[in-house]
């Protein structure tokens, strides 16, 4: 079996960096590409039953979207360049998400852009590099 990377992509500078770092790998080598966006979301809030329905109505809008709009051009992108790719869309925590997506696709490398976020907030409340490097049981990269 090839190589599996996983790139996890957010629409920010950091993970165009990611996703042509990890682009330029599978065109180097026997290489898929699976292209990660997690569109953050907590389980945790009390609904009534109505409001359930819309949210999970709202959830699903939102994945449709999200694969319209970023994974599905991405995934092309990366076909025309004959990069064999995949696109996935998940709600979650995002650093536990790509963490258990990479196990769902037999990943043997993450790859991931470091945000642009400041020093106190990260320190604060963690940034989703920092928790998939400490969480992840395969290499992660994170591309600056």
């Amino acid at each position: 079996m090839g190589k599996v990377l996983l790139v996890g992509v957010d629409c920010s500078k950091c993970s165009d960096r990611a996703l042509e770092y990890a682009a330029n790998r599978a065109g180097t080598e026997d290489v898929k590409l699976v292209v990660v966006h997690v569109i953050d979301w907590s389980p945790y809030s009390f609904n009534t039953p109505q409001e359930n329905e819309q949210r999970h109505k709202r959830r699903e809008e939102e994945l449709a979207r999200a694969h319209a709009e970023i994974i599905d051009p991405i995934v092309d992108d990366l076909r025309e360049k004959g990069v064999a790719a995949r696109g996935v869309i998940r709600h979650g925590h995002p650093a536990e998400t790509l963490n258990a997506v990479a196990e769902e696709s037999g990943a043997t490398s993450v790859i991931i852009g470091k945000t642009g976020s400041s020093r106190i907030k990260s320190q604060l409340f963690g940034s989703v590099a920092n928790t998939l490097v400490q969480i992840s049981k395969i290499p992660v990269t994170v591309v600056p």
